[in-house]
C-alpha cells in the first residue's frame, strides 16, 4: 500500500491512477499532519510525499516518521518540482520523483522502494528470530539461562527501587540419572519437556520460568515474599509429582526438589535458593525448602 501525501487534488488524481493501474492500493493525505497520522495507522509500504505541504511540510513529515519506531523504516519517495533534494535525502528520504513524473518513472521508483521495504522486513524478522532463539532453551522451549540472568537483573533493580519482594525458586528433578538409565536419554528428554510444561502451566502470568541447566529449572516471581514462594514451590512440586510422566513410551513418577528464597533485590537470591535446594535434597528430596535460617 502507498500513502500519497500531496496537497494538489489534480496531482493526487494523476498519481493515484498510475499507481492503481500498477496494482497498488493508495491512501491519500492532503496535508502533512494527516500524512503522519495515516502512516502510523495504515502501515504503508511506501510514502510518496510532496515537500510543500500545508500544516506540516515534507521535511517535518519525514522527521516525525523517522523518530517513530512504527514508521521509521518506511521508505519515503519525494514527489517534487523544486524541493531541496539534498536536504530531503539528508533528512531520511529514500528517493525522489520530479513533477510531473516521466512515463514509467513513478512506477519504477515506487517499486524499488517497495523492494527495499520487503528486504528490511525480512531482515528484521530474521534478526528477531535469532534473538528469540538465542534466549530460548532448544529442548524445553523455556527461557534459557542468558535470558533469565538478564531478566533477574531488571527484577532486582525494580525490587530495590520500588520496595517489593522478589522470590527465586531453583528446582531440580530428583534422581534424574536414574530416569535416564531407565528410559534412555531420549526418554529423559521427554521427561524434561513435560516437567517444563507443568512448571510453566503452574506459575502466574507475571512469573518467569527457565531452564537453568541440565535437569535444573528456575522461577523468578516478583511481588512474592518467602511464605508465598514456599507455597508456590509446593504447587510446582505437586504439579510435577502428582501424576506420572510419560517418557520413552513408559509412565514414570517423577519428583522435584525446590529451594526458595525471597528478598528486596539486594541479596543474591539464586545463591540462597540453591542453598535451600541442597537442604531439600539432603532431607530426602521431593520437598520444598524455604527456611531463611538454612
Amino acid at each position: 500500500m502507498v500513502l500519497l501525501a500531496e496537497d494538489s487534488p489534480t496531482v493526487r488524481a494523476l498519481v493515484r491512477v498510475e499507481l492503481e493501474d500498477a496494482g497498488y492500493a493508495v491512501v491519500e493525505a492532503a496535508d502533512g499532519r494527516v500524512a503522519v497520522d495515516l502512516a502510523r495507522q495504515s502501515a504503508p509500504s511506501v510514502v510518496l510525499l510532496d515537500v510543500e505541504m500545508p500544516v506540516l511540510d515534507g521535511y517535518g513529515v519525514i522527521a516525525e516518521l523517522k523518530v517513530d519506531p512504527a514508521t521509521r523504516d518506511v521508505p519515503v519517495v519525494i514527489l517534487t518540482g523544486q524541493a531541496d533534494l539534498v536536504k530531503a535525502l539528508d533528512a531520511g528520504a529514500h528517493d525522489f520523483v520530479r513533477k510531473p513524473p516521466q512515463q514509467g518513472e513513478l512506477r519504477a521508483r515506487v517499486a524499488a522502494a517497495v523492494r527495499v521495504k520487503v528486504l528490511q522486513d525480512e531482515l528484521r524478522a530474521r534478526a528477531d528470530e535469532l534473538e528469540r532463539v538465542s534466549r530460548t532453551d532448544h529442548l524445553t522451549g523455556l527461557h534459557n539461562r542468558r535470558h533469565i540472568e538478564e531478566h533477574l537483573r531488571r527484577l532486582r533493580s525494580g525490587a530495590r527501587r520500588h520496595g517489593y519482594p522478589l522470590a527465586v525458586l531453583v528446582i531440580d528433578v530428583d534422581h534424574f540419572k536414574q530416569v535416564n538409565d531407565t528410559l534412555g536419554h531420549a526418554g529423559g528428554d521427554e521427561v524434561l519437556i513435560e516437567v517444563a510444561r507443568r512448571l510453566g502451566a503452574t506459575v502466574r502470568r507475571e512469573d518467569l520460568v527457565g531452564r537453568w541447566g541440565g535437569e535444573e529449572f528456575i522461577v523468578l516471581a516478583p511481588h512474592t515474599d518467602l511464605p508465598a514462594a514456599a507455597a508456590l514451590g509446593e504447587r510446582l512440586r505437586m504439579a510435577v509429582g502428582g501424576t506420572p510422566v510419560l517418557g520413552g513410551g513408559r509412565a514414570l513418577t517423577v519428583t522435584i526438589s525446590v529451594g526458595a528464597a525471597a528478598g528486596d533485590g539486594d541479596d543474591d537470591l539464586v545463591v540462597q535458593a540453591d542453598r535451600h535446594l541442597y537442604a531439600a535434597k539432603a532431607a530426602g528430596r521431593d520437598r520444598v525448602e524455604a527456611d531463611a535460617t538454612v
